[in-house]
């Protein structure tokens, strides 16, 4: 089946799904896009979810909330930021970044004093520079090849452990037992003392791993939130889960194993 990533060429997103899936790739312009469309079921995608330097993506997290895809696999990328430009950084008039890439690396383009332009993805900055020899782009090593750019700056990124996680969507869940994490999306539908610690309670009683939490506004109104949850596998998560559908709203969001990735 065809994977759906972000593009244009040459995003990190469009570099992974190639050393996962090979060529049965295709690049559409928006995540949300990616999601609506494997909603529907023609397509899987592959959509990043959360970066070690900037937090989770939330054009990601809304889409899960607004479309039912389950994750189907999860796949980690170290991410290397760099400025391309056929000037020395210093006589640049503007910068295109992705706001996330903006985010993760901001030292270098606070020192710069350069007006930064947003951009919808990595590829895009790669675009937008061209024909402007005054115009800077951050971007990654396979948008340089492909765009035919100068890199002047290499990893200027503000953390050299920066890395993103993807995950791999589907219309439907995956059903083998090999998995080792499952997703959950948190609809407390109210607010009172103690609820979060109640939320967690659930796992801690049962000694079972989260390795993410993350809030998101329910669009109901300032102060009323729901609640990305991640876990490990492990005795008494079912148990745990059904105690926690008691409690509040609980959308499975799909269980899943990590995707090796090659070359990277």
């Amino acid at each position: 089946m065809t994977v759906l990533t972000l593009g244009p060429a040459g995003t990190f997103s469009h570099e992974l799904a190639a050393a996962l899936f090979g060529d049965d790739i295709e690049l559409l312009p928006t995540i949300r896009a990616i999601i609506e469309r494997v909603a529907g079921g023609s397509a899987d995608g592959l959509v990043p979810i959360e970066n070690s330097e900037a937090g989770g993506v939330g054009e990601t997290l809304q889409g899960l909330m607004e479309f039912g895809v389950s994750i189907t696999g999860e796949a980690y990328m170290p991410v290397r930021h760099h400025l391309a430009a056929r000037e020395d950084p210093e006589r640049l008039m503007v910068i295109y970044a992705h706001p996330q890439t903006h985010e993760q690396c901001s030292i270098l383009l606070g020192s710069l004093g350069v007006e930064v332009v947003h951009t919808s993805s990595n590829a895009a900055s790669a675009v937008a520079m061209q024909g402007d020899s005054r115009a800077g782009a951050i971007i990654p090593e396979m948008a340089a090849t492909i765009y035919g750019l100068p890199i002047v700056l290499r990893d200027i990124q503000n953390n050299r452990e920066n890395t993103t996680r993807f995950v791999q969507i589907s219309a439907t869940p995956r059903s083998d037992d090999r998995c080792t994490k499952c997703s959950l999306l948190v609809d407390p539908g109210t607010d009172r003392v103690g609820l979060l610690a109640e939320i967690l309670g659930v796992f801690a009683r049962r000694g079972i791993n989260l390795t993410r939490i993350e809030s998101r506004p329910s669009r109901r109104g300032i102060g009323r939130y729901v609640f990305f949850i991640d876990l490990e596998i492990s005795e008494g998560w079912q148990e745990a889960k059904e105690e926690l559908k008691r409690m509040t709203t609980v959308r499975e969001l799909g269980c899943y194993a990590r995707l090796e990735v090659p070359g990277i």
